[in-house]
């Protein structure tokens, strides 16, 4: 099961790459969210296997996660593999110059059932699709709009 969606942000390819592998900010989002992480692995060389352990409800349902860190390119593309709750998944972020200030942001997120209870949570999934589609272009979208808010701040 995947789920994909592509963003044009007006900021320079390289601040929008920092924006987006500042993984601090981004475990702070999470906890507000009552997503518990716990980091594995050194922030300042990501690039080293940098890991986080998640838990989280789902479906009135506490659910784990290990995520890794698998590709590191700067500029251009962070990779992240995970596996739980009898699923595996990618999710790939790639970043495009389009010009020196505008920026394509491609995210995929690419679901795989490993056990029985694996693909009864990714059928429940499909059934939802069209309404979990629309929920993750949003959620990348306000991602996009908040980065280039930050960034247009900063200039």
């Amino acid at each position: 099961m995947n789920f994909s969606s592509t963003e044009d942000i007006d900021a320079p390819i390289a601040e929008v790459f920092q924006s987006i592998s500042d993984f601090e900010s981004l475990e702070r989002t999470a906890l507000r969210r009552g997503i518990d992480v716990q980091r594995m692995g050194d922030v300042e060389h990501p690039e080293k296997g940098l890991a986080w352990e998640i838990e989280f409800q789902f479906r009135a349902k506490k659910r784990t996660l290990h995520l890794t860190l698998g590709t590191y390119e700067p500029v251009t593309q962070i990779v992240l593999s995970g596996t739980g709750s009898g699923t595996d998944g990618a999710l790939e972020i790639d970043l495009l110059a389009l010009s020196p200030q505008r920026t394509r942001l491609s995210v995929t997120l690419s679901l795989e059932p490993k056990t029985l209870s694996g693909r009864l949570l990714v059928q429940s999934l499909k059934l939802a699709k069209t309404k979990l589609n629309r929920g993750f272009k949003k959620r990348v979208s306000e991602f996009a709009k908040q980065t280039e808010d930050r960034l247009s701040r900063t200039a």
